[in-house]
């Protein structure tokens, strides 16, 4: 029998070990790849019920429509399922009308609503023949969450439209100037036909500016208010020339009035976008009675608009 040269079973020797140790090397990166079900192998934090914001219960039906009325007007409405159909109530900004598209699913889903106060709700919704609830009011249940140490609904939504400022923050700075009721300004104003339109105060807090406004109604015959206007005009115009005007829309209003009453006075606070006024114009500030002729108008100029106070959002309650 011949024998195979030793160098031949050292090199078959060597292969084999070769093999076994390339083979581990791919159990092992095999091994590696593999996920452990942690995201980034267990280094992350998980969520914890602290900063989760609990669902809602919601039950719908075919037949009937389920309302939603949240405090303030609707801006962002999220459907979870194709199972839902939602939209705004005609002619109302902060009710949504809620139904199912077809009968007995089983699936629950949910919804998300953003409103434009910066409140973020969300809803566990599921098929019911018989809603216990038709109509929802969700006033109740706006807190921060200091009690029960959880938010019930978030209160943080930035918004675009107010250049990306709290809508929660806004609320208070112009609740705290009006319950405060201050008159820092005592020379803007006008009065006829025994009504006032005043200008009381002016603030300013990042990029918004806040304009206190009081109507005193000094007559017997009540004052309904149709619309104010806040529009940049120039302070000279030349016959026969167009009026360039530039209309500068507010974002919010705190206690916007609509009438007052003989007698009486009522206060309105105004959150418009930061602006300034060039030398050669002027801020008109109108306000048009409904169906009536005492139309209220003041001027401001470039002058008494960089005398504007600042607010500290420290002392803001």
């Amino acid at each position: 029998m011949k024998r195979k040269p030793l160098f031949n079973l050292q090199e078959m020797y060597m292969k084999k070990i070769l093999f076994l140790f390339f083979a581990f090397l791919g159990m092992t990166a095999v091994q590696v790849q593999q996920s452990s079900g942690d995201y980034f192998e267990g280094l992350s934090r998980k969520i914890g019920f602290s900063q989760m914001i609990p669902p809602h219960g919601l039950e719908i039906t075919y037949d009937k429509t389920v309302h939603i009325i949240p405090p303030s007007p609707v801006k962002y409405v999220d459907l979870g399922s194709t199972n839902l159909i939602a939209g705004k109530a005609d002619g109302a900004e902060n009710v949504i009308r809620v139904k199912a598209t077809r009968k007995h699913f089983r699936e629950e889903t949910n919804m998300s609503v953003i409103t434009e106060d910066g409140n973020f709700y969300t809803f566990n919704v599921k098929y019911a023949d018989e809603p216990l609830l038709l109509n929802v009011e969700m006033c109740d249940f706006i807190h921060d969450g200091e009690t029960v140490n959880r938010p019930n609904n978030a209160m943080e939504i930035y918004l675009t439209e107010l250049d990306n400022e709290s809508p929660r923050l806004v609320r208070l700075i112009m609740k705290s100037v009006h319950e405060r009721d201050k008159r820092r300004i005592r020379h803007i104003g006008c009065k006829r036909f025994g009504v006032q339109f005043l200008l009381k105060g002016l603030y300013s807090h990042n990029d918004l500016l806040y304009f206190h406004t009081e109507v005193k109604n000094s007559s017997n015959v009540p004052f309904d208010m149709d619309f104010v206007t806040f529009k940049i005009v120039d302070k000279k115009v030349v016959k026969r020339t167009a009026i360039q005007e530039q209309v500068i829309y507010p974002l919010r209003a705190y206690n916007y009035i609509t009438r007052v009453d003989g007698k009486d006075s009522e206060c309105t606070v105004f959150a418009l976008p930061k602006f300034t006024i060039p030398d050669d114009k002027k801020l008109v500030v109108e306000m048009y009675e409904k169906q009536g002729g005492r139309h209220q108008i003041f001027e401001l100029g470039n002058e008494g608009l960089v005398r504007v106070e600042t607010i500290n959002e420290l002392k803001v309650r």
